[in-house]
């Protein structure tokens, strides 16, 4: 329909004019009341909008990173488990290195030298069964942490050990009593004499059984070397998801300020554009009622 197809009077146009306004002015108002933003579009305050945007976009990729970090914490978990389980093993192993220095049975020592190899291998085998979700630090593998929301921003780079029996320095005994020890291998029954160099005389088995002694002290130090490197990356990961988590309250608490409507006030703006809507349907009616006395004259 034309716009001049009909025409009103000027009391009509301008009544029609204002209820049109009040009802966009209630749309708005009951978008605002449904969503509880007061900016919806970039219509609504430019501004604000993309300010908005631009703080909850960052707050997005800063949340994505927190994943990330707490994968990184749980491989440290990981490790720092298996750590503490090879300590255990390894501080048997000594008690069973003590135990052979006490007797000088090479059948007892042989024994012992047994047991001994069975720690080994299983100081290896809790080394390899201590990573998680594929990343074993304990196997000399490496981890990046990254923090910040674009790509080459702030990162950790975790790096790993050789916690195996072998990337620890400890070396197995001769356990082949009477037998030819396998190379590599300390023989703690060997019963060749040794003279010290403080004139004492010893077996070359007892040597042997003082070296793994001491490879164990020196493995017990570099697992407590590692396990304080990673202790430290550990509070890194977490401090960051901590400040993480406090930045991403921060944007989106400011997002918020630049949209969030008042709900108590926009209620009360569509009570009183309700109002006004009826008394506009009201004064409509008034201005109509000039255009309807013409019916009187006939």
């Amino acid at each position: 329909m034309a716009i001049n197809d009909i025409s009103l009077t000027s009391g009509m146009r301008n009544n029609l004019l204002s209820l049109q306004n009040t009802t966009t002015l209630i749309n708005r108002t009951q978008t605002r009341l449904s969503t509880g933003k007061s900016v919806n579009t970039a219509l609504d305050n430019p501004t604000n909008f993309f300010a908005a945007q631009t703080a909850t976009a960052r707050a997005t990729d800063l949340s994505n990173r927190k994943d990330g970090m707490s994968e990184a914490v749980q491989m440290v978990s990981a490790a720092n488990s298996g750590i503490t389980g090879i300590t255990s093993l390894i501080e048997s192993a000594q008690g069973v290195a003590s135990a052979a220095l006490a007797t000088t049975s090479a059948t007892d020592r042989n024994n012992y030298a047994a047991t001994f190899n069975t720690l080994m291998t299983q100081i290896t085998q809790l080394a390899s069964d201590s990573g998680y979700r594929g990343t074993n630090f304990l196997n000399s593998q490496n981890q990046t942490v990254e923090f910040a929301p674009a790509t080459g921003g702030a990162t950790l780079q975790i790096k790993g050990f050789d916690g195996t029996a072998t990337g620890l320095g400890l070396s197995t005994a001769s356990a082949n009593l009477g037998g030819t020890a396998v190379a590599g291998q300390l023989d703690w029954t060997d019963s060749t004499s040794v003279t010290m160099s403080d004139g004492t005389t010893t077996t070359q088995g007892t040597i042997d059984i003082q070296s793994s002694a001491s490879q164990l002290e020196g493995a017990l130090n570099t697992l407590r070397t590692q396990s304080s490197t990673l202790s430290a990356n550990l509070s890194v990961v977490t401090t960051r998801q901590t400040f993480t988590d406090n930045m991403v309250t921060t944007l989106q608490t400011g997002a918020d300020n630049l949209t969030l409507a008042d709900t108590n006030e926009e209620g009360a703006n569509l009570l009183m554009l309700q109002t006004r809507q009826s008394l506009g349907i009201t004064s409509l009616s008034l201005a109509s009622q000039a255009a309807q006395a013409v019916l009187k004259l006939f």
